[in-house]
């Protein structure tokens, strides 16, 4: 299935409604659009298999663009807006973007990326002259290219180095557009997803869940009302409005909805909904119980990782009986491993690998390919866990020490990295520090050169350094002090004994 194949059959259905808008972007409309696009990326011999970079809130084009250059058989490398110049600049270097969609609203970072980026030229929403994407656009004819080919999404998750890595998954080996692919299979035959679903995206699309979702449902002829900022009201208000059947979260919304007064929660008809999943990060128990409380048995929770080499999946009931599970493979087969890489008995904690899953290699960097794979080359995203004798997978712990915070994965690495280069700063370790609303905030703590410079003049001094080539959500939220950090013999950073110190520490004061 296919949006062109909708666009045929039901021309005037909402493809795409912009949630604080309104405004409607039809199947037909969707269709012409993502003609135009295609056929700009050609007239710049852009061809197959060539990065495209969007980095964009969410806007109403976000799908135009998406769809033109997967029917264009090029790799999109989505990009978060919230990024640096230097960060996004890297990401447009590493992945060789022939193009970069961007928007005038943020002209003083793109101009910032324009001088640091030279050779990657930009079309801008709202943009003038050369850079205006609209009248770009309009150049096009809205017909079809003649050598359409299905692409695929590049997207980066930040490595443990602290750079960002591009996770490289190859093109289709059906090139037509209107081929099956997993993701419709699970969200047909797992989720229920249909071509009357109404499907609400709350998050920002340059990340992998909501992108890849949400064109899921447009595959199978959906609508995706997408907000373009969460608002934890709000989207109980657009719920009832557009009755709603299916929708995906991360855990932070769901504490910010249960935090609502109660006579507000109580306002909004949410019956519509059929399927709530969540993923991207761990659902405290107590949370996703007050949900199944509120919205019934509707929760649906997945694991995955952008690199797509398993998939595991867990409706109400099943996590009702077995709570703290992420559920069965759909997948991939589940591997528990030892340190050797073989295999531990069912109850057993190790490391989480899938066999028999997709190939995937992230790019530029064979030697983190490499690292991803065991002896018999199953692969793994780095999580610690245990399985049962049904085959239900429990996570015990992150990917090494990596903090998610509001659901988005943060590396510590790079914050270190940069701390260190500071001319005060002998050493520093970071660490995700547990918070009832992001669910972990980043937390800096830091052995000076000279202790007697310890305090909030050093501490407000290395977040102005920091602020210079961080984006805000890496920033930490604290910095503590330490005359001396836990290392072993080694030199390496004993990172587990501040991150349980910290957890404890929390746990005692909550």
């Amino acid at each position: 299935m296919h949006p062109s194949v909708h666009a045929e059959s039901q021309p005037d259905k909402p493809a795409i409604v912009m949630a604080a808008t309104g405004e409607v972007t039809t199947y037909a409309e969707l269709e012409a659009q993502s003609n135009r696009v295609a056929q700009l990326l050609r007239s710049r011999d852009i061809g197959i298999e060539d990065p495209v970079a969007v980095c964009l809130d969410n806007d109403a084009l976000y799908f135009p663009l998406a769809w033109g250059i997967n029917r264009a058989g090029g790799l999109m490398v989505a990009i978060s807006n919230r990024l640096t110049a230097t960060e996004i600049c890297y990401i447009l270097k590493d992945s060789g973007a022939k193009l970069l969609f961007c928007t005038e609203a943020q002209s003083e970072l793109f101009d910032a990326v324009a001088q640091e980026c030279e050779a990657v030229p930009q079309l801008r929403v709202r943009g003038t002259g050369e850079r205006d994407l609209a009248a770009a656009l309009a150049a096009m004819p809205p017909e079809r290219i003649a050598d359409e080919r299905a692409g695929a999404d590049m997207l980066y998750s930040s490595g443990t180095t602290g750079q960002p890595k591009g996770v490289r998954l190859p093109l289709p080996e059906e090139p037509e557009l209107t081929a099956p692919n997993a993701l419709v299979g699970l969200a047909s035959m797992a989720f229920g997803i249909k071509s009357d679903s109404v499907y609400l995206s709350p998050a920002p699309l340059y990340h992998a869940a909501p992108l890849r979702w949400s064109m899921t449902v447009q595959r199978i002829g959906g609508t995706v009302v997408v907000m373009e900022k969460f608002d934890p009201e709000r989207a109980l208000a657009l719920i009832e409005e557009h009755k709603v059947t299916d929708a995906q979260f991360v855990p932070t919304h769901f504490v910010r909805m249960l935090k609502l007064p109660s006579e507000t929660r109580a306002k909004y008809d949410v019956s519509s909904l059929k399927c709530a999943i969540h993923a991207a990060a761990p659902c405290p128990i107590p949370v996703k119980e007050a949900m199944i409380e509120w919205w019934g048995p509707v929760l649906f929770e997945y694991y995955a990782g952008t690199e797509g080499n398993g998939f595991t999946f867990i409706n109400s009931a099943d996590w009702l009986e077995r709570k703290g599970s992420v559920g069965k493979a759909l997948i991939g087969t589940i591997r528990i491993c030892d340190e050797n890489g073989d295999e531990v008995p069912h109850g057993t904690e190790g490391q989480v690998y899938f066999s028999d899953g997709k190939p995937f290699s992230y790019h530029n960097d064979p030697a983190k390919t490499a690292e991803a794979a065991n002896k018999h080359g199953w692969t793994s995203l780095g999580d610690v866990g245990w399985e049962d004798e049904d085959g239900f997978l429990y996570l015990t712990d992150r990917k090494s020490f990596m903090i998610i915070s509001g659901g988005v994965n943060i590396y510590p690495q790079e914050v270190e990295n940069l701390l260190v280069s500071h001319e005060k700063v002998a050493d520093a370790a970071v660490i995700g520090e547990p918070h009832d609303d992001l669910g972990e905030q980043v937390i800096a703590v830091v052995q000076p050169v000279d202790m007697a410079l310890a305090g909030n003049e050093l501490a407000d001094e290395l977040c102005d350094f920091l602020g210079e080539a961080l984006s805000r959500v890496k920033m930490p939220r604290r910095i503590d002090f330490r005359e001396e950090l836990p290392r072993e013999p080694t030199g390496k950073l004993y990172k587990r004994l501040l991150r349980d110190e910290y957890r404890e520490a929390a746990q005692a004061s909550g």
